[in-house]
């Protein structure tokens, strides 16, 4: 047996990476076509829209994965099925649910290394590319460091330590200095919102400095005109895409902790959590699709048919986040949802194949 589930185990892996690299072929392709519009703008090049594309990839690859599971796992079980491989192990004895059971554990493996790198490797890739790509596009942002958001407005430098959803930010510096670039007046505000078109700053405390030395004082509450208007800002807002499980689920922890909505961080943290669950019903279905089919079914056919469920998943699952998240329904459910569905959809086929 563990012979046979190597067999079965290495057509299903086979055939899911050369999908998945496929797919990722073509959809990096379109990515950086839909980049090229954005040339010029700032200083937005060739050669940056390159480097964008290539540090998306690992993102790219984390959110194809269940569909190339999909189409991999029909061919790989397909060419079996063609070839009479098929029919030969299920007459020597070899249950359903046995050849079931050798497909999972040949689709598990690639799961894992997906999950590592959805975890690891494509939070931060995808973060920098977006960064990367909006501050070039956004020539007026200095850089952003681990001390947070740093900008330049005029003779001023702005140090925005947490930039909030809802237009808010939290520990602002501003420091600002005289024509001879001379430091006269350091601003630190604690929170800051925007109303009104311009920027609120509560909490403040001010450093003067002049011929006759330092002066302090503090404000309750004073507006604040600057360019960092919040359309620049959102650039570097948390985006719950790009962030992991364990992050999703400390920012939300603290959007609640502060009477924040978390809904639209939860929903991506349950969608995460859920995507083993998704890739492994994918891998399953295969298996009916193929066991019912005829041996006259071309690999075309079977890559038509895999991509149009995949997609349609694909299609199901982030319309019922984005529902989740406007009619406010429990995140749990509207993530999970669409890989219940298909898993019934899986089991009712499995039943019902000889």
């Amino acid at each position: 047996m563990k012979i046979l589930d190597r067999y079965i185990g290495w057509n299903i892996i086979s055939s899911t990476l050369t999908v998945l690299v496929v797919l990722v072929v073509i959809f990096t392709f379109f990515a950086f076509i839909d980049q090229l519009e954005d040339i010029g703008r700032g200083t937005y090049t060739l050669g940056k829209i390159f480097v964008f594309v290539l540090f998306r990839i690992p993102n790219l690859t984390y959110d194809l994965f269940p569909m190339a599971a999909l189409i991999g796992s029909l061919i790989g079980f397909g060419t079996m099925m063609r070839n009479g491989e098929l029919a030969v192990i299920r007459c020597v004895g070899v249950t359903k649910g046995r050849v079931v059971f050798a497909v999972v554990k040949g689709g598990s493996v690639l799961l894992v290394a997906a999950m590592l790198n959805g975890e690891f490797i494509a939070p931060p890739a995808e973060h920098f590319a977006r960064d990367y790509r909006d501050i070039a596009i956004n020539d007026r942002v200095t850089f952003i460091s681990v001390n947070g958001f740093w900008a330049r407005d005029a003779n001023n430098y702005i140090n925005i330590r947490e930039i909030l959803p809802g237009d808010q930010l939290r520990d602002v510096y501003i420091y600002e200095f005289d024509a001879d670039n001379k430091l006269r007046l350091s601003t630190y505000a604690e929170f800051a919102h925007y109303a009104h078109h311009q920027w609120v700053l509560q909490n403040i405390s001010q450093t003067v400095l002049d011929g006759d030395g330092l002066h302090r004082r503090t404000v309750r509450e004073a507006a604040w005109d600057s360019m960092l208007k919040p359309d620049l800002l959102r650039v570097v807002t948390i985006n719950p895409d790009s962030l992991s499980i364990w992050s999703l689920f400390k920012y939300g922890r603290f959007l609640s902790n502060n009477g924040q909505n978390p809904q639209r961080y939860l929903q991506a943290m349950w969608i995460k959590i859920s995507y083993p669950f998704a890739s492994i019903v994918m891998v399953v279905l295969a298996v009916p699709m193929v066991l019912r089919a005829s041996r006259s079914v071309t690999i075309g056919q079977r890559i038509l048919t895999g991509a149009s469920i995949g997609l349609g998943f694909h299609l199901l699952n982030q319309a019922t986040g984005r529902l989740g998240v406007v009619y406010d329904f429990p995140p749990i459910l509207s993530a999970v949802g669409p890989a219940l569905l298909m898993s019934a959809v899986a089991a009712y086929l499995l039943a019902h194949t000889p």
